[in-house]
Parts: C-alpha cells; sequence; structure tokens
C-alpha cells in the first residue's frame, strides 16, 4: 500500500503508465481511495478513454496509484489506502489527489502517469514530489470511464519526471500531440501573476532565478483574487461531488472526516452559493482571457509555501491552482531549484497544451544549464 492501490507485470517495451485509481483499467476494479467505493466495485468491464488510447500507443499498464478518498482533497493523505510518501522529504504530505501518481514517476517505478485535476490534483501532487504535471484545457482529453467529482471542472493529464515524460504522456493519449517550437517563445513577454497575499519569498525568489536564467522578459501583472477564485471552486467541487456521490450518504460514517464534511456542506449549498460561484468563475475566465491576448503565457508559483508537515494544518494547496480550473486552460507545474533545499515549482499557464509544454522546455533547459 501507499503508492499503488494495485501492482501489474506489464509485459513488453512500451512505456510502463501508472493510472490513477479513479480511471478504469478493464479487469481491475476502481476503488477512487474509498472503502466504500471499493466494497461495492466490479471489476471494469473497459478502459476508459484515455487508458485505451495509451495502451494502443503501446504504454504498459503498470498498475493503478492510490489517491485522496474521492478525490475530494489535496493533501494526498489517505488513511484507508496508505499515503504514498513524498520522495522529496518524507516528512511532508505527497500532495493531491494524484497523489500516488506523482510519487510513481518521481521514484522511477512508473515512466509517466495519468492524474486528473478538478482544483490542482496534477499540478499540487507534481509540485509537492518535485515532479512536472499538466492541467489539461477542459474537454481535451475525454474523461469517459472517469469516476467524477466535478464534471464541469474534471480534467485528466499526465505526469513525469520532467517536460519530455509528460510530452510522451500527450502523445500516448493523443497521438501526433507536439510542442511549439521553443524559438517562438523565447522572444516573447511573459505575464507573472502579482499574488496578494504573498507568496513564501523562498519561492518567489526561485522562481525569479528560474525566469531570469531563461532570459526571457517578464511584465508583473495583477490578476483575480485567488482567494475568492478558490472559494468559488470550493463551492462548485463540492455542489457537483455531492451529487456525483449521493449514492454513498447513507454510508456517511464510513467515509473519511474531511470527506463527510465536504459531502454535508455540498447537500447545503444553494442555488445561491452556486449562482455566485459561477459569477466568480466567469469573471476569472474573463480575466485570464484579456491577460492572454496580452502575453502568449502567464506565471506564478504552483504552490505559495513548501508541502504542510505531515498532520500540520497547512495553507490551501490549490490557491494558486484552482484559478485556472475555473478559467479552463492549460497550466503545467515544473519543478524549480532553490535554495537550501526549498519545494518550488513554477506553474505556467496558456491557452493549450503546446505552448505551456513549450515554454516548460525554455525554463527546464535554463536551469539545468
Amino acid at each position: 500500500m501507499g503508492t499503488w492501490i494495485v501492482r501489474m507485470a506489464p509485459e513488453g517495451a512500451g512505456p510502463r503508465l501508472a493510472v490513477k485509481d479513479c480511471i478504469d483499467v478493464a479487469g481491475v476494479p476502481t476503488t477512487v481511495g474509498c472503502p466504500v467505493v471499493a466494497e461495492m466495485a466490479e471489476p471494469a468491464a473497459n478502459d476508459a478513454a484515455v487508458v485505451a488510447a495509451a495502451r494502443e500507443s503501446g504504454a504498459r499498464i503498470a498498475g493503478k496509484t492510490a489517491l485522496t478518498e474521492l478525490c475530494w482533497s489535496a493533501s494526498g493523505v489517505n488513511h484507508w489506502a496508505g499515503t504514498p510518501v513524498n520522495p522529496r522529504d518524507p516528512r511532508r504530505v505527497p500532495g493531491g489527489s494524484s497523489s500516488g501518481s506523482a510519487v510513481a514517476v518521481a521514484t522511477g517505478e512508473a515512466d509517466v502517469s495519468l492524474g486528473t485535476d478538478t482544483g490542482g490534483s496534477v499540478r499540487v501532487p507534481a509540485a509537492c514530489c518535485g515532479v512536472a504535471g499538466l492541467k489539461t484545457v477542459r474537454g481535451r482529453v475525454p474523461v469517459k470511464g472517469v469516476y467524477p467529482l466535478a464534471p464541469s471542472l474534471d480534467t485528466v493529464g499526465p505526469i513525469g519526471r520532467d517536460v519530455a515524460a509528460v510530452e510522451l504522456g500527450m502523445r500516448l493519449i493523443e497521438p501526433g500531440f507536439t510542442a511549439r517550437p521553443e524559438a517562438e517563445l523565447t522572444a516573447a513577454r511573459l505575464g507573472v501573476l502579482g499574488v496578494e497575499g504573498g507568496v513564501d519569498p523562498a519561492i518567489d525568489a526561485a522562481v525569479d532565478r528560474a525566469l531570469a536564467a531563461a532570459g526571457v522578459a517578464v511584465t508583473h501583472v495583477a490578476c483575480c483574487d485567488f482567494r475568492a477564485a478558490l472559494d468559488a471552486a470550493g463551492v462548485i467541487i463540492d455542489a457537483e461531488g455531492f451529487r456525483c456521490n449521493a449514492y454513498l450518504m447513507p454510508y456517511l460514517h464510513q467515509l473519511s472526516p474531511h470527506v463527510r464534511r465536504n459531502m454535508e456542506r455540498g447537500a447545503r449549498l444553494s442555488r445561491a452559493d452556486r449562482a455566485d460561484a459561477d459569477q466568480t468563475r466567469d469573471q476569472v475566465k474573463a480575466v485570464f482571457r484579456s491577460l492572454l491576448a496580452d502575453f502568449p503565457v502567464l506565471v506564478l508559483p504552483t504552490l505559495a509555501a513548501q508541502p504542510p508537515l505531515l498532520g500540520q494544518r497547512g495553507f490551501p494547496l490549490n490557491l494558486l491552482t484552482a484559478p485556472v480550473n475555473l478559467a479552463g486552460l492549460a497550466a503545467l507545474a515544473l519543478p524549480v531549484p532553490a535554495k537550501g533545499g526549498v519545494i518550488a515549482s513554477l506553474q505556467v499557464i496558456a491557452a493549450e497544451e503546446e505552448t505551456v509544454l513549450a515554454f516548460g522546455r525554455v525554463v527546464e533547459a535554463a536551469v539545468a544549464g
């Protein structure tokens, strides 16, 4: 237990693909890291669309990875299935909800993995574990055969040790995928998003050094109210998460405390709460649309601080990731070196995956040099 819910022994020579256990793999039950669901689950009849595409492209399924129960938390902690150990710092949370998917590639047990990202669930664990993770544009990658949390926000995306592995993940699920030529971006101006309420200075400094190493011209720009965006995403996720999981209400006492709280809140949310959240979503979309009209790429940290210590109440892990889900854009979490062993990650946002990966390659090469 820990990283994997089910290990498989794949034959052949293709890339080893780890699959988050909310995504169907034929012949294996999908448990979503939840004991109640595991009790009811039958082996999946078919692969999810993304898994079928990856197999068709030659991927070997290495197993199903652990996750936060029902994908409904960014911590990565799961007392039933086991919490994957953060390879960057075992004292800290691995991030979630795609915790096992990030750890599997960070430890070299898989070449690439699939996770889901509804409010940051690919980028947060990638950032916590020092690997790269891509949130895809909503609607680009099919979610057929994926257990839903909030259908209006859910996306599937790849996690890898570096940008090349993430690109490989995109090619597995979308044959022929290629990033933009890097030369198009080295001459472009970037928008660096300011965050009200602040980011750990060590992380800010790591991001600034990475951008300076890449030699790109940066312009600091104001963005949305991140707190308000996070609150709106929370309302949408809890409202839709409750609807998707209402069948579990009779078993509420068997769910973990944070899922119980989320379910109870989702049941209480009113139409007015949802209307307010949708209005904020529209405002966030408009802000990002306007910024991307001026800058091809927007940049900010993935996490506002280092991953919290296990058992500690930390900052909201998806504070800087959830607004991108509201906007429906592509975003890449990319590890960048920081002084004193601090865990730091740069978040690259653009209108499409081809652009974030091209810019990710520019930064990765610069910091490696």
